[in-house]
Order: structure tokens, then sequence, then C-alpha cells
């Protein structure tokens, strides 16, 4: 893997590569870059000129979070950049910055400077640009609901549509497996252990054959955390045309997620309509989420695509089948 100054820069600034790095050397946060990388560019400079010395002149740079000596700690560990990178590259991984032509437009668009700065994966790199279906739900669902979420994938499948998901068990496992059974292409946007997936078994043809890409925006190694876990939701939501939550609790990642798609509006949010009163599905349709039939043999795909009449998603994205 050759990866340009830039990513370099880049990546040592915002990505972890190991598990016990100083907290006064935390990378940068999606936000904390954005401001730092708006700061470099009002003066004509690139990530990778800090490569080259102009460290130096980082006195004129001020912030409430982010201090001089926090970038240069970071900045200062390239031998530990060259050894993850070389693990990452024996392992079929890649890195793909904001800087890159193929990042996908519709994160940036959406959540602009709150977009991930890095994204490491592996798998067909142009899936990340095709939108699709959002497909969401809880980790601890029933029978009917796996059989439920595995019939939508191939349902997306048939209609030349992308499966967009989150790669846990349950739901979107259901989901993208579905898909995957039917011949069809799924982008997993992962929170954790992404060098771990790639090397599974159930995944590993899909991403020979091309038909797969997994993402994360964390250390390829890294272990489960909730923050990630959680911040992960609106990467599904963002990287989609629609999205459908088969399953919700009253809390929890896709509760909080449907919540978050609802305010911000990036995209229509269909939630399966039951009769559990554990469940939050009613609840997200008394939102402003649309009922999507509880019977998956009335589930019309293209519907899931087509503006609500909900008066609060004024500014409908371009991205949206049949909306200009």
């Amino acid at each position: 893997m050759t990866i340009s100054a830039n990513t370099q820069a880049i990546l040592l600034l915002t990505s972890y590569f190991g598990k016990t790095e100083p907290s006064v050397g935390k990378p940068l946060t999606p936000k904390e870059w954005g401001r730092f990388y708006l700061w470099l560019k009002q003066r004509s400079l690139a990530p990778k000129d800090l490569l080259r010395g102009y460290s130096k002149g980082l006195s004129e740079w001020h912030d409430k979070t982010v201090s001089t000596e926090r970038i240069n700690i970071l900045l200062d560990r390239g031998a530990a950049l060259a050894l993850s990178v070389d693990k990452w590259d024996r392992s079929g991984l890649w890195v793909m910055t904001r800087s890159d032509p193929d990042y996908p437009e519709r994160l940036e668009l959406r959540l602009k400077g709150e977009s991930p700065a890095v994204l490491f994966g592996c798998g067909h790199r142009p899936l990340l640009k095709q939108g699709g279906l959002a497909v969401v739900g809880s980790r601890k669902a029933t029978d009917e609901d796996l059989a439920y979420s595995r019939e939508i994938g191939k349902l997306a499948s048939k209609e030349g549509l992308s499966i967009v998901s989150g790669g846990a068990r349950g739901i979107d496992e259901a989901s993208m497996l579905g898909a995957l059974e039917a011949e069809g292409t799924v982008v997993g946007v992962l929170p954790d252990s992404l060098l771990r997936t790639c090397c599974s078994a159930k995944y590993r043809q899909h991403l020979t054959s091309k038909n797969l890409v997994l993402i994360s925006p964390s250390n390829p190694e890294a272990g489960f955390n909730v923050g990630h876990a959680m911040q992960r939701n609106k990467y599904i939501y963002c990287l989609a045309d629609a999205a459908l939550a088969v399953h919700s609790g009253k809390k929890g990642g896709t509760w909080t997620g449907a919540q978050e798609n609802l305010e911000k509006q990036w995209v229509p949010l269909w939630v399966k309509a039951n009769d559990d009163p554990e469940s939050g599905n009613n609840e997200l349709i008394s939102k402003g989420a649309s009922k999507a039939p509880s019977n998956v043999e009335e589930v019309q795909i293209q519907s899931f695509f087509l503006p609500t009449a909900d008066p609060r998603r004024e500014n409908q994205s371009s991205f949206w089948p049949g909306v200009v």
C-alpha cells in the first residue's frame, strides 16, 4: 500500500495506532480535525506541509481543545504509522481520506465538518458512492424480524440497489447476507474489528467478487467501543438514500440513530409496524417516520425512496431517486 504524504499526515493526526497512547496525544475528533483543516486551508497549506517542517509555524494556531503540543505529539508517530500501514497492506486493507477523489460525497455533503477524516476499508471502494437502502435494527431480534430483514436484502438486490448496514449480528447481518445471497451489493459500516471481519469466511468470497465493501472510521484492530458504535450510525444513514428500521428498542443505538436522522432529515426513514409494547417502532412512527408494511410480501422497495409528506423535509437530498 502506497499512501500519499497528505494521507500520512491525516492519519497521524486523526487515527490510533495502538491501545496505550497518552491522553495528551489523543487523535483529533472529526470536529477538531474540521477546525484544524479549515485553518490550514485558509493559509493555503495542505496536511502534508506539516511533515515538511511547517509545524514550527503552529504558534499561530489557537484552539480550545487542540494544543500545538498535542499536534506535535501526534505528528511524531511516524514509526508507529509505518508499522500499521505495513500490517494493513498485508491484510488487504486500504485507507481513504477526505482529500481522496473517491471519498463518498454523501458523507461530505450531509455531515460537512463532522464527516470522518479517515475511512479504513476492504472490498470494492466504488460501492461507497452508489447509495442504497440503509437497514438498521436490534442485535436481539426475533426470527420473524430476521427473516424480514433477509428478504429486504434480497428485494433490494433485485431492484439493483445496495444495502447499507452496520455489520452487527441480528438485523444488520441478516439484511446484508440476504442481499449477498441474491448476488446484490452491500456496504457495511463497522464500528470496530474491521481486520477480523474482513477475514471472516462469510464475507471473504463477496469481498473478492466486488459485491461488498466494509469500512470503519476506527483503527482496523480496535475492539468494541460504545461511543464508536453510536457514532457510526450516522454514517450508515448518510451513505444511503433511504432507511428502514426493522426493530428498535426505546434506547440504544438503533433508537438514537433513528431519532438523529429524523432530526437532521438526512434520508427518508421508514419503520416496520409492529404490536410489540417493548419496541420503540411505533414511537418512531409517531415522531415522523413513515410506516413500513409488517408483511414483507407487501413491501415495494422503490416506495422507500420517494419523498414523504412530512412537512419538515423541505431540503430534500439531491441523491434521492426521482428528486431534482
